[in-house]
């Protein structure tokens, strides 16, 4: 696809959340690196100032849990790990959006109820892009391995989808490399936000 309808496509923010990109959140070691080389918050910041700009949609969909992690039974990998660390606890410092993201609230769709890897598990994430007439989802958050990659294979059923390499962040540069540049394109275009902001005809 050479270029993107603004009016057709939602920009997808996966995980912006302050247990992993804060300095002292419970998770920020798991994606530092990553975050790092790729400067993904910087860059997201850059790509939702171009979507405001052009009517983009914007969607965040933050995972959350209970006080007690009732929604979490016999959990495994990093899922066990997060309950253990009681991170992304509903109500705390560690799941508020971050400072960089939540500026943009007022253009923002919050979609409530993730509890796992994929976005549109256990949400109406796919009756807001039905309702808004959406063609393309742009993935973009952490971890690029994780819940990027379910949300993205997930989209990809329905939607044209992209993602940003340089908007994600992975658990290493390794991993990051490899999702980007081998995975990633079997199901979608691989970007960065530069070159997307262009396909999308707006000048920053």
């Amino acid at each position: 696809m050479s270029s993107y309808d603004p009016a057709k496509t939602a920009i997808l923010l996966v995980g912006y959340q302050r247990d992993w990109f804060d300095s002292d959140g419970l998770f920020n070691s798991v994606i530092e690196e990553s975050s790092a080389v790729s400067g993904t918050v910087a860059n997201t910041e850059v790509l939702l100032n171009a979507a405001v700009e052009s009517g983009m949609t914007i969607i965040s969909a933050p995972i959350a849990f209970s006080e007690f992690y009732n929604e979490l039974e016999n959990p495994i990998g990093i899922l066990k790990m997060i309950k253990d660390a009681e991170a992304f606890k509903a109500g705390t410092k560690g799941a508020e959006t971050i400072d960089a993201i939540a500026k943009y609230g007022e253009w923002t769709v919050e979609v409530p109820g993730r509890i796992g890897f994929n976005a549109f598990s256990n949400t109406d994430l796919a009756q807001v892009l039905s309702n808004k007439g959406i063609e393309t989802v742009v993935v973009c958050g952490a971890v690029t391995s994780l819940c990027v990659n379910a949300t993205a294979m997930k989209a990809a059923e329905d939607y044209n989808v992209v993602v940003l390499s340089d908007c994600v962040s992975g658990r290493t540069q390794v991993e990051q490399d490899m999702f980007c540049n081998e995975l990633f394109p079997y199901f979608a275009e691989v970007l960065d936000h530069s070159s997307f902001i262009q396909k999308v005809g707006v000048k920053v």
